[in-house]
Formats: structure tokens, C-alpha cells, sequence
């Protein structure tokens, strides 16, 4: 699809803030919208933890025009989908559907956006439903340690707080307190409207402007967030044999001039089964099943964290092979063929990436409300290119301080075996 003729990017910039981007490809019978909210679990105050997530469901169980079974059976009864996600930092609400079926799509989104009833029965129902996702990933431990991290790392603030709050704040929110925190973070300024398909600019532009009405305005700041300054080792018992293990460095932003080195130095280290902690820890070793590194970037921070699950026997060994290798990271360059290796594997990934009009108007979006520009594939591939051994021991170098490594294991680990491990050997 990234060769196709044809495809057009086009923007407009509404009087209330609110953005319209869109990629047309002609060769596509499909069409993918979606509404991007600035809005996340970070931008939650002390009572209202889980409001971004608990709207979003809401949204789905009835309006003024449709119940909760019409809302589900509109889409999906024509073969397209509807469904929404939110995260720490942004709410998205999208539908894929045939293109001659966009019209219906963004009528049902916008009327959940503008109509829905909040029914003090539905909002009692949903906190149940809710309730139960909460305790599904706290029966989960791959699940959990994410979340367990998250709370060390950004230590008290926002973004360490669950997507999904917890079982206390979310029965504790009121129909009131919802509408509320809607209307504060629901604003033009804040929204960002993406399709990518067989669209029209002009004509989506001319349904969003008859379908939707937000208030104008760039709704509630939110706090800038700090990152650790020192090393934390956090340890949580939950009864179960096998430990797994979260560790992590300050990242980049979304937006850092960096982002791609960085992609590279994790691709390199734990971006899959080629990669060299998942062969030396697993393959070579069988220390563990799962091992791979990560990247979350925020609108002003982010994350280099790596995860593994093992036995608490293997906990101190395994964490001094992953130091070891992010210690030469810092110091030996990739041979030209490791870093063409790397860099195919990104470029690999970005383009298939854009194969589906979901995947685009994905990227519209988040490009859209993190960097406040459209990025092609082009470019994308051309910020690759440019990555060099020298930037990646660079950034090696930049972020991987054992003095600011956050640590949290779930399982039998206690702190000893963790105060065990050569923590200088990064």
C-alpha cells in the first residue's frame, strides 16, 4: 500500500480547535475513522482516577437516539468494527468500515461523543464490568508488573496511576463527576478527527462540522512529569513461584530528535526473538521464557524498560546479563551489518505498519496530537537512515544510569536478591 498511487494528506483546522486529518487512497475500499482526545489517565486529579477509561465505556452503553445494543449492532452488521481504547495519555474512539459506509461510522461516533445518557443504571452495571477488568490484570502477573512499575517509576504522579483506576475510585465516581471531567477535557483544542481510506477531505470535513459540536478551547493543562534521579528497587510478593521483573531508565519524548536511536538501541537489545537478550537469556541459557525491551514515549517523557519472568534462583543472574549488555552498549559500536540488520527490522515494521487504513489513520492521530505534525513514511524511513552507531552509544550513554534504574519484581524475589546483582555493571 506505501506505493500505491494516489494517496493525498490534507488538514483543516476548525474555529474551535479542533483538527481534521486525513489520507486518501483511491485503491482502497476501506475507510478508517477515528476521534483522538488528548486525554488520559495523567491528566486524572486524586478523585477521579479511572474517569478516562469509565467515560470511554459509558460512551458505548446508550444515547439519546440509540441503546447500547443498536450502538454495537450499527457497524458490525455491515462487516466493520467499533471500538475505542484509552491510554495514559490519549482516548480514541474508531470505526473500520467500507468506504460507502463512513457516513453511518461517524454518525454513530459523534452521536456517542455528544448524546450519551450517563443512566445512573448503566453507570452502575459498567463500574461492575469495570471492577472485573481491574481484577483480571491483577490475576495476571505479565499484566500487573507493568503496573506495579509504572507506580515506582513515576512515583506518585499521574502517570504511575492504573488506566483503569482501581476498585475503590472507580465505584467511588458519581454521573456528576463524569460529565464534569468530560467537559473539561472534551474540547476542540484537545480532539483530533483522523480517517485514511477511499475518503473525501472536503466531505468528511463537512460531516464532522454537522455531526459533531465541541466547545472551543485547549482544555486543563496538565503537570510536567519527573523523571527518577535515583535508583529504586521495589519488591511485591503475591504468592505465586515464578518472578517476574520490570526494570527501566528516563526515556525521550515522543517528540526527542532522538526517538528513532533509541528504537534502535531496543530493537538491538530486546525487540524480538533475534535480538540479543531474548538469544543470550533464553536461547543460549533457558533462564527464561519472555524477555524483551520496550520504549513508551510521552508528550514530555518516556521510558527504556526491559521485562523478564523467570525463577527467582535465575533473578540476580539474568539481570547481571542484561547489564552487562547495556554496559557495552555504552561502549562498543554495532558493526555496519548489526546496524543495517536493526535498522531493516524498524523500516520492516513502520511499513507494514502502514498496509492497513487503520494502521494510517492511527498514525494520523497520534502524530497529530504528540507532535502537532504530519510525519510520512518517507520520513520516517529517512530519521532511520540517519541513525548511527555513534548516536546509539550516544543515547546509550545518555540514558542507561544504574543511579536512576527503577527495579520492581511480583513474585518470590525479596530485596536481597536484588541488592545481590552488580548494579555498576551497566
Amino acid at each position: 500500500m506505501t506505493s500505491l498511487p494516489g494517496i493525498k494528506y490534507n488538514k483543516t483546522v476548525l474555529p474551535s480547535g479542533l483538527r481534521i486529518v486525513t489520507e486518501k487512497i483511491p485503491a482502497v475500499r476501506s475507510a478508517a475513522f477515528g476521534v483522538w482526545v488528548d486525554v488520559g489517565s495523567r491528566d486524572e486529579g486524586a478523585t477521579e482516577k479511572g474517569a478516562s477509561h469509565m467515560i470511554e465505556h459509558m460512551l458505548f452503553k446508550g444515547t439519546r437516539r440509540r441503546t447500547a445494543r443498536e450502538i454495537a449492532m450499527s457497524v458490525e452488521a455491515l462487516g466493520g468494527s467499533l471500538n475505542a481504547f484509552t491510554s495514559r495519555e490519549q482516548t480514541c474512539y474508531h470505526a473500520m468500515v467500507l468506504d460507502e459506509h463512513l457516513e453511518l461510522a461517524v454518525d454513530v461516533i459523534a452521536d456517542i461523543l455528544m448524546n450519551s445518557t450517563f443512566t445512573p443504571r448503566n453507570i452502575a452495571r459498567e463500574k461492575q464490568v469495570i471492577t472485573e477488568e481491574i481484577r483480571e490484570i491483577d490475576e495476571t502477573p505479565s499484566d500487573l508488573i507493568h503496573e506495579l512499575f509504572a507506580e515506582a517509576f513515576w512515583a506518585g504522579q499521574s502517570l504511575g496511576s492504573p488506566i483503569m483506576g482501581t476498585e475503590q475510585s472507580v465505584r467511588a465516581l458519581t454521573r456528576s463527576q463524569l460529565q464534569s471531567y468530560m467537559k473539561r477535557h472534551y474540547c476542540g483544542g484537545k480532539i483530533v478527527i483522523a480517517g485514511a481510506g477511499n475518503i473525501s477531505h472536503r466531505k468528511l470535513v463537512s460531516m464532522v462540522k454537522e455531526k459533531f459540536d465541541f466547545p472551543s478551547g485547549n482544555g486543563m493543562p496538565g503537570e510536567r512529569m519527573i523523571m527518577p534521579t535515583e535508583r529504586h528497587l521495589k519488591c511485591h510478593n503475591n504468592g505465586t513461584n515464578q518472578s517476574h521483573v520490570c526494570l527501566g531508565f528516563p526515556g525521550y519524548p515522543f517528540a526527542h530528535p532522538d526517538r528513532f536511536a533509541l528504537l534502535a538501541l531496543h530493537t538491538y537489545l530486546g525487540g524480538g526473538m533475534s535480538s540479543v537478550l531474548f538469544q543470550k537469556i533464553r536461547e543460549d541459557r533457558g533462564m527464561a521464557y519472555t524477555v524483551f525491551s520496550y520504549t513508551d514515549f510521552y508528550r514530555d517523557s518516556g521510558i527504556f524498560g526491559i521485562y523478564l519472568a523467570t525463577d527467582r534462583a535465575r533473578v540476580s543472574s539474568a539481570v547481571n546479563i542484561i547489564l552487562r549488555e547495556l554496559g557495552r552498549m555504552k561502549k562498543k559500536k554495532l558493526s555496519d551489518d548489526k546496524l543495517e540488520m536493526v535498522k531493516a527490522q524498524i523500516k520492516g515494521n513502520l511499513t507494514l505498519g502502514m498496509e492497513s487504513t487503520s494502521g494510517r489513520m492511527n498514525r494520523l492521530g497520534r502524530y497529530e496530537l504528540m507532535a502537532g505534525r504530519h510525519v510520512t513514511l518517507r520520513d520516517a524511513l529517512n530519521a532511520v537512515d540517519r541513525v548511527t552507531s555513534e548516536r546509539i552509544i550516544r543515547v546509550a550513554r545518555e540514558l542507561i544510569d544504574t543511579n536512576r534504574i527503577t527495579v520492581t519484581s511480583l513474585g518470590p524475589v525479596v530485596k536481597k536478591d536484588l541488592q545481590a546483582v552488580n548494579w555498576e555493571l551497566a
